[in-house]
């Protein structure tokens, strides 16, 4: 590795050594990132199979800060925030921020803001589910967000979400996930639609519907009596949920799941989601293959980021670390808890200033401040490379990508840019570039939502995927240990960094 310096701006080459006398010193160099990679990998891996929606993703969050000692706080409650304390608090139970008040932080000075998301492209179903034709029961779905949906047929569904119980007069919000396949979109025989492999365009409302189970199956398991009694169940015991609405056999196994009645179920909110479960894949174990990578790469690797910053520098910090995981990013985050809402505001109020008589400590803590938006990048497929520019393919294992477009689909700047490219050069994480092809359409992040409402320097960035949107998407195994660490030392490094941004 050699190092130039010129005019302050100092070019690392790295050279590839084709000696055979150096090749097993780094090939053991090798070996051991990628142990800490695939343990990286390993420990995400189950993270993704615990948080089949975002609720569960949550909770799962909510484990590693709690494990931690974070303290939960309670929005309608008033606060007592301590420098050196730790602390989450819960939107929906389904979007959460996380944050740590430096040791020498005092109200005016800024946020290092980590900002993700935890949903992703699914069905989900309908609020009146419950269809029966041609003897079969099915399930009513809705498509949330902008899926590969022709990737959810022939795949071994189930439901995951949550749902409301009434006990004793409370409400109560209950996780439930049916660990097996109850559910499958079939696919239409070749034979009957000759032409599908030129076009298939199936029809959401009509094509994507699940069957559950048949109604002779049903009548085999049920005598008369038991029919009678399931009929009486339905219009009395269950008259709170409307069981008309979905299918008695649905009920019935959240029931099981959750060990209560019917009648104590109001209402839920569920996911469907792939039984399969998450893995490493490639002949050299190098990718993850798993569902929901966009955007729980991120998401995982911003709480993780936070928790290994708290080391000695946290004593000493001047910023308020914070991650902010969001719910609905794949239908315009325009939601109480999106990003769009005035959430992440009324906390960064109510944190800036908490005893000060000062009235300006908001708007200083706001321009003092910095948003990494984490979201996941297109690495550029083999087999479709022309829908890349040729000077920007982002590869797998060549590191995050930084995102840029000159609309502003992405909050790039070339300050906010280069702010991280610092960090990565100081912890040799390897960075690359993404912007979109003029003849293309571009996505967009949370990144410019915030940044427009808060004002706040913003960089849009995310680890490289192939197959996004997909039920089953890849990336590879290097990204989760190389966000993390990047995150981690943006949460460490952004404060002495700032002071170096003279005049900008």
């Amino acid at each position: 590795m050699v190092r130039f310096q010129f005019r302050s701006v100092r070019i690392t080459i790295f050279r590839r050594c084709t000696s055979p006398f150096r090749s097993p010193l780094i090939f053991q160099n090798l070996n051991v990132m990628s142990k800490i990679h695939k343990e990286a990998a390993e420990q995400f891996i189950q993270f993704v199979d615990r948080s089949p929606s975002p609720f569960h993703a949550v909770k799962e969050c909510q484990k590693l800060l709690g494990a931690q000692n974070f303290i939960e706080l309670d929005e309608k409650c008033p606060w007592e925030i301590k420098t050196g304390g730790k602390y989450f608090i819960t939107k929906n139970q389904s979007s959460i921020i996380a944050f740590a008040v430096g040791g020498a932080y005092s109200p005016g000075n800024g946020f290092s803001i980590v900002g993700a998301h935890t949903d992703s492209p699914c069905l989900k179903v309908k609020p009146v589910s419950k269809i029966e034709k041609h003897g079969y029961l099915q399930v009513g779905v809705e498509c949330y967000g902008g899926g590969i949906w022709n990737t959810w047929f022939d795949r071994d569904l189930t439901v995951a979400g949550r749902v409301i119980i009434k006990k004793e007069g409370k409400l109560q919000h209950k996780l439930v996930n049916i660990k097996k396949p109850i559910l499958r979109v079939p696919h239409l025989a070749i034979h009957l639609q000759r032409d599908i492999n030129d076009k298939f365009s199936p029809n959401l409302e009509n094509h994507t519907v699940p069957v559950l189970a048949t109604q002779a199956a049903k009548q085999l398991l049920c005598s008369n009596e038991e029919q009678k009694d399931e009929q009486a169940n339905d219009n009395n015991q269950c008259k709170i949920t409307n069981s008309h609405r979905h299918q008695p056999l649905l009920i019935q196994m959240l029931c099981e799941e959750m060990s209560c009645e019917c009648g104590d179920i109001v209402d839920f909110e569920l996911c469907l989601a792939d039984t399969q479960p998450a893995t490493l894949g490639g002949a050299m174990s190098e990718f993850i293959f798993s569902p929901r990578l966009d955007n729980l790469v991120n998401a995982y690797a911003s709480i993780q980021g936070l928790i290994g910053s708290l080391d000695s520098s946290f004593s000493t910090d001047t910023n308020i670390r914070m991650a902010v995981l969001y719910d609905n990013e794949e239908i315009g985050s325009r939601s109480a808890q999106g990003a769009f809402s005035n959430w992440t505001e009324l906390v960064l109020r109510r944190l800036s200033s908490p005893s000060s008589d000062d009235l300006t400590c908001y708007e200083r803590s706001l321009a003092s401040s910095f948003l990494v938006s984490a979201d996941q990048a297109h690495a550029c497929h083999p087999n479709y490379s022309k829908k890349h520019e040729s000077n920007l393919k982002p590869a797998l294992h060549q590191g995050p990508v930084i995102k840029y477009n000159a609309n502003q689909k992405y909050a790039t700047t070339a300050v906010t840019a280069s702010v991280l490219r610092i960090v990565a050069e100081k912890h040799d994480i390897p960075l690359q570039e993404f912007a979109v092809r003029n003849d293309s359409p571009c996505g967009s992040t949370i990144g410019p939502i915030l940044s427009a409402k808060l004002g706040i320097s913003t960089v849009d960035i995310g680890g490289p995927q192939l197959s996004m949107h997909s039920i089953r998407e890849m990336c590879c195994t290097s990204s989760i240990h190389q966000c993390t660490e990047l995150y981690k030392n943006f949460y460490i490094d952004f404060p002495e960094i700032q002071k170096s941004l003279v005049g900008i």
